[in-house]
């Protein structure tokens, strides 16, 4: 099922905004001090050619640390970059929800586009890992705020 999803997706509006997240990434290697954005870019152009059967979470729900600073370069990514590239994600998206058909297909735009605003530190991963990694992340925070209340 995932793979005539992804196909039609393709097809119908996977391909250009795959194309723009590379173009955004191929715009960040120009600089060097965007390169990381440039391999964020990359990766979830990948996502935005084929979405079906993925998801985009935090990298730290992979056990990865958050790396310092990420906050204020986001902001700059925000005003360079991702507020096109969201708008962008979300015209497709609503156009694609005009239709009863088309929602699924609406609904992989909009994850796109949240992804848009902060794209350093997400992992594209399947979705059977993402709902595990969601899982565990959110147990280990439930058991440090029981911890945390335990103590006072």
């Amino acid at each position: 099922m995932s793979f005539a999803l992804n196909l039609l997706w393709f097809i119908f509006g996977g391909l250009w905004l795959g194309l723009l997240w590379s173009l955004a990434g191929a715009l960040c290697f120009v600089s060097i001090i965007c390169i990381p954005f440039g391999f964020a870019c990359f990766r979830i152009a990948r996502f935005a050619f084929f979405p079906f059967g993925k998801d985009i979470i935090p990298a730290e729900m992979m056990g990865e640390k958050r790396i310092l600073g990420t906050g204020l370069v986001t902001f700059v990514w925000c005003v360079l970059f991702g507020w096109w590239l969201a708008v962008f994600a979300a015209i497709v998206g609503l156009y694609c929800c005009i239709t009863i058909i088309g929602i699924p297909w609406g609904v992989a735009a909009f994850n796109i586009s949240k992804a848009s605003f902060a794209p350093l530190g997400k992992r594209v991963v399947d979705k059977d890992m993402a709902k595990v990694a969601r899982e565990r992340w959110n147990k280990a925070k439930l058991d440090a705020a029981f911890e945390k209340s335990k103590k006072a």
